[in-house]
């Protein structure tokens, strides 16, 4: 069974830092794509950032570049988001998702979901 579950998540100062991890079970990393997402209320989803394991590519959503960075470690099938200069737009519900047999940019769908992680950053 495919699991994915998101830690990390807390109350944080605006310019502080988390490190959220997104460990995997259930499945190798090798060719697999993982992909942030958070959602803030009243929001729609956003894509935040990904990585896809073939080639080590990684994209991030223009809110998030140069403050966030995507890296996984394979041994223990986990990526991690290292959010930096937090700001409180950043608050919102943080979910790792999952897409296999994939290389290439970010994919346009994925199979598996986890439950997320929140965020919170004050002013």
């Amino acid at each position: 069974e495919v699991q994915l579950v998101e830690s990390g998540g807390g109350l944080v100062q605006a310019g502080g830092s988390l490190r959220l991890s997104c460990a995997a079970s259930g499945f190798t990393f090798d060719d697999y794509a993982i992909g942030w997402f958070r959602q803030a209320p009243g929001k729609e989803r956003e894509g935040v950032s990904c990585i896809t394991m073939s080639d080590d590519s990684t994209y991030y959503a223009d809110s998030v570049k140069g403050r966030f960075t995507v890296s996984s470690d394979n041994a223990k099938n986990t990526v991690y988001l290292q959010m930096n200069s937090l700001k409180p737009e950043d608050t919102a519900v943080y979910v790792c998702a999952a897409l296999g047999h994939y290389s290439g940019s970010c994919p346009p769908f994925y199979d598996y979901w986890g439950q997320g992680t929140q965020v919170t950053v004050s002013s």
